[in-house]
């Protein structure tokens, strides 16, 4: 298959790429294993690209080693553990959890290694993908790349190199110590107590984990309630949940200092009235956001403009250098892997072909994995009413859904966001499946699918999608049922009543 261009001097056949003089030439380099450079790196090559894939640790990246997949393997062993502490409320006889933690990490490991075998070596060597890995990458110019004392030149490059932990500058904290996600998730003891800094996905979800493993948790926020980039009714009924169960809370706080007390560290924060507050905990966990992973990379050498949050990207994933596109979080753009793995796949058509693609992040779901779990798709109510005119809210509680009753699962809400056309703006959904839940309202919005559809599909009983539906079942009820639509319907039937009375067939 031809793509228009060539080097010359390459050398048909081999693992993969082309060389002259000591230079290897390729149709794609791509920087890093994670989500968007395995997506790239296996479509490139299974459409008989010459690809390299250079990747300084492992591949899986940080969804897979210390993100995603081990975060949820020690939600569900946190959620066992309260699912037990609760068995007389399901007509058991009560039951002491005791978690073993060593086991609950050694099953997390497991868990990893059964995912991992997707990412294999092994899978992408197949697929004809020429890999250097536990080497560091470092731009020569656009086009070329060293590695390991070889020099990569390619037609396009995909840098997907990730994020890492950002560390706020507060005074004391690096000589007191502390740990991020990536320690957390290595640990072989559990710790007495902890404080998290953050609550964002990753402090909330952490927070409720080690609270039910058995450990004191604070956490801490500066604004007023967790998850603040979430609708604020979403972020208020997770802190009561947290607080319900022992995470003591703490928003609107600023971190001002860190100091060693003994064996404990000692976190000083102050609020806007400047009054101060200070928690001791055994460890200290950093949940305070990712920075884009370029350190080594050099990427001034290749033209490669950084900003804050991450590379600089234009609609087409293109850095400010030639043939140069990034993917994945070092854009700073929706740290989600689902964004990684469509930003993976749009770098790649845009690298190898003419004619380029723009991403669109209209419609991106997200998910925050507590119990229950939050998810949203869209606007925020406050978002929407500052955006559109006649904004129209339709919220459906799982306390009234038969199927959330029956599990024991009844807190929580579905949340529909609406134009005054019933076009759907919004999505949010906290309760017990909100992950899945959300995917169909994600639709919906996708192919602008109106709510008043959803409350025309027939969804299966009893099933926690329902709730989805009465919520969108309000839209018709409020339409039809109230204001001038009632006035009308209350007309036509008092009309027929009479009809019936006095017209033709009246009865003596």
């Amino acid at each position: 298959m031809s793509w228009g261009w060539r080097f010359s001097g390459w050398r048909r056949g081999g693992c993969g790429g082309g060389r002259k003089q000591g230079v290897w030439v390729y149709d794609l380099v791509v920087i890093g294993g994670g989500t968007a450079g395995l997506v790239s790196a296996a479509g490139a090559a299974s459409m008989g690209a010459r690809t390299a894939l250079i990747e300084r640790d492992r591949l899986g990246g940080e969804c897979l080693h210390y993100g995603c997949v081990p975060t949820k393997a020690l939600i569900r062993s946190a959620k066992v553990a309260h699912t037990l502490r609760r068995a007389e409320e399901f007509g058991m006889k009560p039951v002491e959890a005791e978690v073993d933690f060593p086991a609950v990490m050694r099953r997390m490991r497991r868990v990893i290694g059964e995912v991992g075998r997707h990412d294999s070596p092994e899978r992408f060597r197949a697929l004809g993908v020429e890999l250097f890995l536990e080497q560091q990458a470092s731009f020569e110019a656009p086009d070329e790349i060293s590695v390991d004392g070889r020099s990569l030149r390619a037609r396009s490059v995909i840098l997907a190199t990730g994020s890492h932990p950002a560390v706020p500058p507060v005074t004391g904290l690096r000589e007191a110590g502390y740990i991020t996600h990536v320690e957390a998730l290595e640990l072989e003891r559990l710790p007495e107590s902890l404080i998290i800094i953050g609550a964002g996905p990753i402090g909330c979800e952490f927070a409720q984990i080690f609270t039910r493993f058995g450990c004191r948790v604070s956490l801490l926020e500066v604004l007023p309630n967790p998850l603040p980039r979430e609708d604020p009714e979403i972020s208020v009924t997770l802190r009561d949940r947290l607080e319900a169960e022992d995470v003591s809370f703490h928003g609107g706080r600023r971190v001002i200092e860190v100091r060693r007390t003994g064996s404990e560290k000692a976190v000083i924060s102050e609020n806007d009235r400047r009054e101060r507050l200070e928690l001791r905990a055994e460890e200290i966990l950093l949940a305070t956001g990712q920075l884009p992973a370029v350190e080594g990379l050099n990427p001034e050498n290749a033209g490669i403009e950084l900003q804050r949050t991450g590379v600089r990207v234009d609609a087409n994933l293109r850095t400010t250098a030639p043939g140069v596109y990034a993917a994945g979080d070092v854009t700073g753009k929706y740290l989600f892997t689902h964004v990684a793995e469509y930003q993976g796949r749009l770098a790649l058509r845009n690298a190898l072909f003419p004619l380029g693609s723009r991403a669109d992040y209209r419609v991106v779901p997200r998910v925050t994995f507590t119990d229950p779990e939050v998810a949203r798709v869209g606007l925020t109510e406050p978002e929407a009413r500052r955006q559109h005119d006649k904004v129209k809210v339709f919220r459906y509680p799982f306390a009234d859904l038969d199927r959330a009753i029956a599990d024991g699962e009844p807190e929580g809400f579905v949340k529909l966001v609406a134009d005054r056309r019933g076009r759907i703006l919004g999505g949010h959904i906290i309760g017990a499946g909100a992950g899945n839940l959300i995917q169909e309202i994600t639709l919906a919005m996708h192919r602008n699918i109106p709510v008043g559809q959803l409350s025309q599909t027939i969804h299966a009983y009893p099933t926690l999608s329902e709730g989805v539906k009465r919520a969108a079942d309000i839209y018709y009820r409020e339409l039809l049922f109230t204001g001038r639509n009632r006035r009308i319907f209350e007309t036509f039937f008092k009309l027929r009543r009479l009809l019936n009375r006095y017209g033709p067939g009246r009865r003596g």
